[in-house]
């Protein structure tokens, strides 16, 4: 194939990239530009003009508001009790050799591919026959089973690449196990870590099948937009699903950043 072929077939590879691009980020693009709209009826499907009062009005919706906080809470919760449960899980199956490592590992890879949907309907189930009340705890308890994975497997490919003679070293020099574990290689796999956590942490606040099925009375951000679909969604979702995205889009680059720097 000639230059001139080579290079078409790289424009075109790169106009597909691009198009790709502006197809997934079109949902978002709407939805910051209609966290603008100066809603004068009913429907917020329609552009009725500029304006930024819902800014000024995020949290007028007292439904709305506590449905946020709940997702947040949720969240957080869910991400802190996912981490070290899965940091943990991750060295042991990253470092060690076990009895029943292959069982493990098919497991974790095993509740990645489960669809929710399943998922959901067993966990219902396992409340139910245990009489545990539906609330947020189960939601969290929920959150937590279908993020582990993740975490696992992020942790699990850092500590793969690392050097054992590291901590070796360490230990040479009269580290303690915990002084080594904090000093040598919990730095070391912080990488995967914070990989693991922010995708925890993004999986809970948008998941929406999962807790259909054991939330009980508890509301959470995406359970209260589902269920406003016929009365019309407010603006202040698309306000609150723009912060939510501004957010998670700076720690994400944050934490590039400091990778890069690392490096």
């Amino acid at each position: 194939m000639s230059m001139r072929g080579l290079r078409l077939g790289d424009r075109l590879l790169h106009a597909y990239t691009w198009l790709v691009v502006l197809w997934l980020s079109s949902p978002i693009a709407v939805m910051i530009l209609f966290g603008f709209n100066d809603k004068k009826s009913k429907s917020n499907t329609s552009w009725q003009g500029f304006t930024l009062k819902w800014y000024g009005e995020l949290f007028s919706i007292s439904d709305l508001t506590t449905a946020l906080r709940n997702s947040l809470v949720i969240a957080l919760v869910s991400t802190i009790i996912t981490v070290v449960i899965g940091t943990m899980l991750g060295l042991a199956v990253g470092r060690y050799r076990f009895r029943g490592q292959g069982a493990t590992n098919f497991l974790v890879f095993a509740a990645i591919s489960t669809p929710e949907l399943v998922m959901g309907a067993s966990l219902l189930s396992l409340f139910v026959s245990g009489n545990l009340p539906r609330n947020a705890n189960t939601i969290i308890i929920a959150h937590v089973l279908f993020s582990l994975s993740f975490v696992v497997v992020t942790v699990r490919a850092r500590v793969i690449t690392l050097d054992p003679s590291m901590e070796e070293a360490a230990r040479d020099l009269g580290a303690s196990a915990w002084g080594t574990f904090r000093q040598v290689t919990l730095p070391a796999v912080m990488p995967g870590v914070a990989a693991g956590a922010m995708l925890a942490f993004a999986l809970s606040i948008d998941d929406y099948v999962v807790t259909s099925f054991v939330n009980g009375s508890t509301i959470t951000f995406p359970l209260w937009i589902v269920g406003s679909v016929k009365t019309g969604i407010p603006p202040q979702v698309n306000v609150m699903g723009t912060l939510i995205f501004g957010v998670g889009v700076l720690i994400a680059v944050a934490n590039a950043v400091a990778a890069r720097r690392r490096a």
